[in-house]
């Protein structure tokens, strides 16, 4: 057999090593530079406020609401020593919070069959805006029509965007719910509701919190949907109707924000599990204002079921009565007494929070509630400005309120170790350029535009912890 010299023998042991040594480098730079790559895709991910996945494609414009990104809202917390994080729900399509409660509402009616797409029916609503918005824009793309009733007053951007979605739009003077001469925004919507089913159709609906004996041909709350229907009853509490000639025809829906468990659910299983995952369990104190209730409550309860030492707080503006429901156990304002309005309804520049009654969604709050601010127009505004100035956010004046409220509370609380207080960004600032956002209004009104409000609640210096009222 052949047997190499030493010579030969040599160069192919060079040989062998050096290949060896270059297959060594070669596959060590390959995989420094993947590493490199990855290291530096993952950087680029992490400054991206949304990660996109190639493979998810949503499904309609709903696949679009919900888990929304909590963003930090800098200047504050640097000046606190806290995280003030703020749930960024005008990123949702309709560009509000409503959205959620919107698609909530509708799905719910569609699964106990009180909804059917593409026969004619029309969903009604009394609201200041945004839940029009939301229901206008998912019922587009559901297959149904919409009338929104809303006070004369309200920023003109939120008419002309239901109006773009093809809503009517029907706009009254605000009345309170128990004012006799005078039909309330909900009332409205709900007699609309079933004059438009009877003029068709029988049924109309909505979905609730309680059940009534059912009597013939009376409106009936049926405990296992919560809905509301004209039916033909049998005395016994058991409804009787043809079910497949009701989903055939058209019919009114009152979707009734204000009393509706579903705008409680969507937050109790959309929002408040969200906060809990993005803040990984460390939450100190939830912030959110109240229109109807159903944010706070469902939010706030989900929270309390996770950890009950997580401080819930309410965010009140002028005008409204759940500040001194909460602190005093009395739904009253001082700006109820008459001739010391500004305006008629919740004396008020902030649009979508503050009301003068209790709702059934704020019957579920007021137990999980810890505590509450009143929050002025002026610290309102001042915020507003604020933010826009300091931090590039151009946000709603409910936004602003509920930030003014988180300052408040970490104030109140002496916090300052990075604690997390997580509140509602609920709008952008586009659906108020004619009110909130316009100087001449506000000058007209009497509300000063003045930052120096925020600047001077953020440098003044901790209460000392003995002055702390304990919540």
């Amino acid at each position: 057999s052949w047997v190499p010299s030493p010579s030969t023998a040599r160069h192919l042991f060079y040989g062998v090593l050096i290949g060896f040594s270059l297959s060594f480098a070669t596959t060590s730079a390959i995989s420094a530079y993947r590493k490199r790559t990855e290291d530096g895709a993952m950087t680029r991910a992490d400054l991206r406020p949304i990660e996109l996945r190639s493979d998810e494609v949503l499904d309609g414009v709903t696949g679009l609401i919900g888990n929304t990104p909590l963003v930090r809202i800098n200047s504050l917390s640097d000046a606190l020593g806290v995280e003030i994080l703020g749930k960024a729900e005008y990123l949702n399509p309709g560009g509000s919070v409503k959205d959620r409660v919107a698609l909530r509402m509708i799905e719910d009616a569609e699964r106990d069959g009180l909804l059917e797409p593409y026969t004619g029916s029309r969903i009604f609503e009394g609201t200041v805006g945004s839940t029009g918005i939301s229901i206008a824009t998912i019922a587009r793309a559901r297959g149904y029509d919409t009338t929104i009733i809303m006070p004369d007053d309200v920023a003109l951007e939120k008419v002309k965007a239901l109006e773009a979605l093809g809503a009517n739009v029907e706009r009254v003077r605000p009345a309170s719910i128990v004012d006799k001469k005078q039909a309330s925004l909900p009332n409205l919507a709900r007699e609309y509701a079933l004059h438009f089913t009877n003029s068709g159709t029988h049924g109309t609906s909505k979905r609730s919190f309680s059940s009534n004996h059912a009597h013939p041909h009376i409106v009936k709350e049926t405990a296992s949907s919560g809905a509301v229907v004209v039916l033909n009853g049998n005395g016994n509490g058991h409804a009787s109707f043809d079910e497949e000639k009701s989903r055939s025809h058209r019919r009114g829906f009152f979707a009734d924000q204000f009393e509706n468990r579903s705008n409680f659910d969507a937050h109790f299983t959309g929002t408040g599990p969200e906060i809990w995952r993005q803040t990984n369990g460390e939450i100190s104190g939830f912030v959110a204002g109240a229109g109807t209730g159903g944010t706070i409550a469902g939010t706030g309860q989900f929270l309390k079921s996770m950890a009950e030492d997580i401080l819930v707080v309410l965010a009140d503006p002028e005008g409204s009565g759940l500040y001194n429901k909460v602190k005093h156990g009395v739904m009253y304002d001082r700006k109820e007494s008459e001739g010391t309005r500004r305006r008629h309804q919740v004396d008020t520049v902030v649009e979508g929070i503050g009301i003068n009654r209790i709702t059934k969604n704020i019957e579920l709050a007021l137990p999980v509630i810890d505590d509450a601010f009143r929050i002025t127009d002026a610290e309102a505004v001042s915020m507003a400005r604020f933010l826009v100035q300091r931090d590039g956010l151009f946000l709603g004046s409910s936004s602003a309120v509920n930030l003014v409220a988180c300052v408040k509370l970490v104030r109140k609380m002496g916090w300052g170790n990075g604690e997390k207080v997580v509140t509602v960004l609920c709008d952008s600032g586009a659906r108020h350029y004619s009110k909130f956002w316009d100087d001449a209004y506000l000058s007209k009104a009497g509300i000063p535009i003045d930052v120096g409000i925020v600047q001077d609640l953020l440098t003044q210096p901790f209460p000392p912890m003995s002055s702390i009222t304990k919540i």
